[in-house]
């Protein structure tokens, strides 16, 4: 009877120990044609209520589907606490690698350092983690544009102009490096007389703007960090009836209609389908055990009404 009760006991133990694994079940990784296991891709995007994010999206699905691969999306909606949520998710499906376009560069990498310790691969897409092991940053030279974006302010206002900037998501790296590019500039150049966060969201971009157009009726340009922003801020500046030059960052098809139809004055332009495609080839690579750059950039460019149809 103490044999049975003994043996039953550590059959009892064991299943609980796997249970507490962090390895991904068995029964999670999907088999392709011919009963090879079929290589699954886990995909966490900031938000999907903007066409930026979307695109981005539609770039790593696409490659996907080009190359066999299956890649199952989660929507953080913005909230940084949802995404390490959803990151762990991805992990317990057996996922065999992770592309996450961070919320929060600082609150990912929490979830990152979790895919490092059962050993899954993660590249980050146009944002990176401030922790954690990532394999490669796709993205655009986001330094690069802010300083695009201010030559071109310069260039059209002369030295001196009054700025309003239009901040990003605080804490996401996109948010600090167009920032950090766009002062290289605009602390010599320029006068910013004003910035704020709106969170990379339209409704906000108004919002804030409205506000900010009360305490500087004098401002000449504005700089938003994103294109739904600069929308906002353009929509905010038509009620007031004054005119004032917007230059925003991504490029996004209502950012480029926009300029078709002489409102928003120019873009920096990104390719988020680009993106999307260099991020699931580089987690391919990885997979594969080749090596790759641990950043890997998607070229820009200044969209204005003079070039908007090339």
């Amino acid at each position: 009877m103490k044999k049975w009760t003994l043996t039953l006991v550590s059959m009892m133990l064991i299943v609980v120990l796997a249970g507490c694994s962090l390895e991904p079940p068995g029964w999670a990784k999907p088999k392709a044609a011919g009963g090879k296991e079929q290589k699954k891709i886990g995909l966490s995007i900031s938000t999907l209520n903007n066409p930026f994010f979307v695109s981005l999206k539609d770039g790593v699905v696409a490659e996907a589907q080009k190359q066999g691969i299956q890649v199952v999306v989660v929507d953080a909606q913005n909230d940084s606490a949802k995404q390490t949520n959803d990151v762990d998710d991805l992990i317990q499906q057996g996922v065999d690698a992770l592309l996450i376009n961070p919320a929060d560069s600082a609150a990912i990498s929490t979830a990152v350092q979790s895919a490092n310790t059962v050993g899954i691969p993660v590249i980050t897409l146009d944002r990176s983690a401030d922790k954690g092991d990532v394999a490669a940053l796709v993205a655009s030279d986001n330094a690069k544009g802010g300083r695009m974006a201010a030559e071109y302010i310069v260039k059209q206002l002369g030295e001196g102009a009054k700025v309003i900037e239009l901040e990003g998501v605080p804490g996401a790296s996109a948010t600090r490096e167009r920032g950090k590019g766009f002062h290289e500039i605009a602390d010599q150049k320029l006068d910013v007389v004003a910035k704020q966060s709106a969170d990379f969201d339209r409704s906000k971009g108004l919002n804030v703007m409205e506000n900010l157009l009360q305490g500087n009726p004098d401002v000449q340009a504005v700089f938003a960090h994103n294109d739904e922003m600069a929308l906002g801020a353009i929509e905010a500046i038509q009620s007031s009836g004054k005119d004032i030059p917007v230059i925003g960052f991504d490029g996004n098809d209502d950012a480029i209609k926009s300029i078709q139809d002489g409102k928003l004055t120019a873009t920096v332009a990104q390719q988020p389908e680009l993106i999307g495609q260099l991020a699931l080839q580089a987690a391919l690579d990885v997979l594969s055990g080749k090596q790759v750059e641990k950043s890997i950039p998607a070229e820009l460019k200044l969209v204005t009404k003079e070039n908007v149809n090339q």
